[in-house]
């Protein structure tokens, strides 16, 4: 072997002694990703986003025209000023997410532990640099990097958007046209990832098993609370599950839900299926259709086209602060590992923070707030 180390992922590990290769800047390069990939899996990073990585580090290469070891920062940051060049600017969020990718490979081929730097000095006269630094990346100098028409809902937004869905259900009936069954499961999906704060992916895995009673609250039956087994996972842990508690303001969910159970799920399955939303055929509905729900009762109602489905989750957290709820309960319903997250999604109404200054003024000088 050329290096010693036996690290996963490590050019002895990755090249073969003694061969001598056709093409060998392109093995090497191929040996490279390759040893990455495995890097990466062994700290289980979920398959789909190393794929991710590995062909934007196969996009910097081709059109710089240049291999890793022979990257410069000149050319490095060509390639990002090009991505921004071309009528359609990139969000501050995908810029950073791009930079922490090339970041990440750049800082494996460059560790002297893994031998890609002897190898490629020994074989091509260079070896990787890390060409990203503090001059020319992007700076985090704001908490906030979404979209600013990523919002929460107003009250009446959200009260828009479920008669809007509720009124596509009549329309169809109406006219007699086929689809009420899907207005009918469309406008439960906005309900239930509204009521419970979800997220796309906790919605689309929703069994019927995971409603759970509430003893201290038995009016809601069954559905007094939800075992979310498809929460976000981070550094490459399996799904955080958790349990959201129906807080009353979102009871009303109770009775479309217990319609969609009782009278309409059951005349769509034909085998075997636990999924709460289902399609006409009775498979579990794709995390793609739930987007499409949200996109089309939105553009139905004419709200603002940048809202997008992990609105409702903003509205939700928005709106259990603003109906008084602790901060730290918020937080476990949304299942947010730091309160500084769950603060980035609440966007408290000027009516909220109006009643809290009143409150305020009223308890240490209430002859201010008299009229």
């Amino acid at each position: 072997m050329e290096n010693g180390t036996e690290l996963t992922g490590s050019a002895g590990l990755m090249l073969v002694d003694g061969v001598a290769y056709l093409d060998p800047e392109t093995s090497v390069f191929e040996a490279m990703l390759s040893g990455w990939d495995r890097q990466q899996r062994v700290r289980a990073v979920k398959p789909q986003v190393i794929e991710n990585r590995v062909g934007f580090v196969r996009r910097v290469a081709r059109v710089s025209n240049q291999y890793p070891w022979q990257w410069t920062s000149a050319e490095v940051e060509a390639f990002f000023a090009d991505l921004t060049s071309n009528g359609r600017p990139l969000a501050m969020s995908t810029m950073r997410g791009y930079e922490c990718v090339l970041r990440l490979f750049l800082g494996y081929v460059t560790d002297p532990r893994y031998g890609w730097p002897v190898v490629c000095e020994q074989r091509f006269g260079s070896a990787p640099q890390m060409v990203l630094h503090e001059f020319n990346s992007i700076r985090h100098v704001a908490d906030v990097e979404c979209r600013p028409g990523r919002r929460p809902l107003s009250y009446d937004e959200v009260q828009a958007l479920f008669d809007t869905a509720d009124g596509l259900i009549e329309q169809i009936r109406a006219r007699g046209r086929k689809g009420s069954v899907t207005a009918m499961r469309n406008a439960l999906v906005l309900k239930v990832v509204y009521a419970f704060g979800l997220r796309r992916r906790e919605a689309w895995g929703i069994d019927l098993p995971d409603f759970r009673t509430n003893p201290h609250v038995p009016r809601f039956g069954t559905c007094g609370g939800l075992f979310v087994r498809w929460g976000k996972s981070s550094n490459g842990s399996p799904p955080k599950p958790r349990t959201v508690l129906l807080v009353p303001e979102m009871d009303w969910v109770l009775e479309p839900l217990e319609q969609w159970l009782e009278e309409i799920r059951p005349t769509l399955i034909r085998r075997s299926q636990s999924a709460l939303l289902v399609t006409e055929r009775g498979s579990r509905l794709a995390r793609r259709g739930i987007s499409e729900a949200f996109q089309a009762v939105r553009d139905a109602a004419g709200l603002d086209p940048e809202l997008d489905l992990h609105c409702l989750r903003h509205s939700y957290v928005t709106h259990l602060v603003e109906f008084g709820y602790p901060p730290r309960f918020v937080q476990e319903q949304v299942g947010h590992r730091h309160a500084s997250t769950t603060a980035i999604y609440t966007g408290v109404s000027d009516d909220y923070r109006n009643r809290l200054m009143q409150k305020a003024v009223a308890s240490w000088a209430p002859e201010l707030w008299e009229t």
